[in-house]
């Protein structure tokens, strides 16, 4: 039997506002959008973009379908959201092993110091990663973890010892504004094997783990060293990525607390706006059947921490906004609705100087007034 016209419209009305409303028209159109979507009524005509910010699901609903509508309440619900996230890309180590750090080399330049420096991340896995340090620091500075794009000198261009692309080396950006900045190495980047035999390696030796696993406790190893060294504050650390590094500081900021803000550079934040599905990040998805989740979830467990979405319409674009405003109604009943935003730049996959002032006015804002 047919069903009306009206029923579809009845059904579309009721999924609309079953999820947190918003103020602004685009918000109401992405929200409607979602419903049409809960109703079979998304034209097949849209694109796998559009689709999937047509199944972004409500974040401030609870496991009974009841709103969410306190801040306790919707801590009951993140715990539970994390765990979703943690059971999907493996459980990381239950102890964290001594950081063995190694000085491998230290540089004496007119504003700071770089040393290339190897630690203990597993017990027996190093990684390695470049430290700058302000010259003639004293007291107490913000730290940050800056995590490179794909490029063949990985972190090296980070750290400023490759000067190809000068608005890629954010970390010499940043230690200039008196950051203490390690820039790691992507687990990827290591010699001797392409970035798929790297991940089938990590699956040998953690079966479980999905790429972005490996590279989310990397973070947070990353963010261990950090906070060791006497010139960190441990309570002003913040992490920035461009790309590849964009991926890292979703996941690090949204599974490790100390990192107090964070900057994603054109990572693409839509599971089908980039290739998340390389087996080096979370392989084959498999969506919706056996995976009905996407990113507006991570950055719901970043609030109320402030986020900022840097966009070139290449790997995010206007679009990317539909993500921020799904996640804006944890960050509204947290207190911060300004603390997650969008910024497109419309100059394509790059970190040009207008995204470079966006990222160091946020940082400076969170990051140097506390003290």
């Amino acid at each position: 039997m047919m069903i009306p016209p009206s029923i579809h419209r009845i059904r579309a009305a009721s999924a609309f506002f079953a999820i947190s409303l918003f103020s602004s028209m685009r918000r109401q159109a992405s929200l409607l959008l979602a419903a049409l979507a809960l109703c079979g009524s998304v034209s097949p005509h849209l694109s796998a973009a559009e689709r999937t910010i047509g199944q972004l699901r409500p974040l401030l609903v609870d496991e009974g379908g009841l709103p969410i509508t306190s801040a306790p309440a919707w801590m009951k619900r993140r715990d539970a959201v994390r765990a979703e996230w943690q059971a999907f890309l493996g459980d990381f180590p239950k102890e964290r092993v001594a950081l063995k750090v190694e000085v491998l080399a230290t540089e004496t330049l007119p504003e700071f110091t770089r040393q290339h420096v190897k630690y203990q991340i597993e017990e027996g896995v190093f990684t390695d990663a470049y430290v700058l340090i302000p010259k003639n620091a004293t007291g107490k500075l913000p730290g940050v973890v800056v995590f490179h794009q794909t490029e063949k000198t990985h972190a090296k261009q980070a750290a400023g010892l490759d000067a190809s692309v000068p608005e890629l080396m954010q970390g010499v950006q940043l230690v200039k504004r008196g950051y203490v900045v390690v820039c790691p190495r992507c687990f990827v980047f290591d010699e001797g094997a392409t970035y798929a035999e790297w991940a089938r390696r990590l699956q040998q030796s953690h079966p479980t783990w999905k790429g972005m696993a490996r590279m989310t406790w990397d973070g947070i190893r990353a963010a261990d060293y950090l906070e060791s060294l006497p010139l960190v504050d441990r309570e002003r650390i913040g992490c920035l990525g461009h790309s590849l590094g964009a991926k890292e500081v979703l996941y690090a900021a949204a599974f490790d607390e100390r990192f107090k803000v964070a900057v994603f550079s054109e990572g693409g934040i839509g599971l089908t706006f980039s290739n998340w599905d390389a087996p080096w990040y979370l392989g084959p998805l498999g969506r919706p059947a056996t995976f009905n989740h996407e990113h507006h979830e991570l950055l719901a467990l970043i609030a109320p921490r402030p986020f900022l979405l840097l966009a070139g319409d290449s790997a995010d674009s206007d679009q990317s906004a539909v993500f921020i405003d799904a996640a804006r109604p944890v960050y509204d009943l947290l207190g911060a609705r300004d603390n997650v935003r969008l910024l497109n730049h419309r100059q394509g996959h790059r970190y040009p100087a207008e995204a470079q002032t966006a990222a160091e006015e946020l940082l400076d804002r969170h990051l140097k007034a506390k003290r």
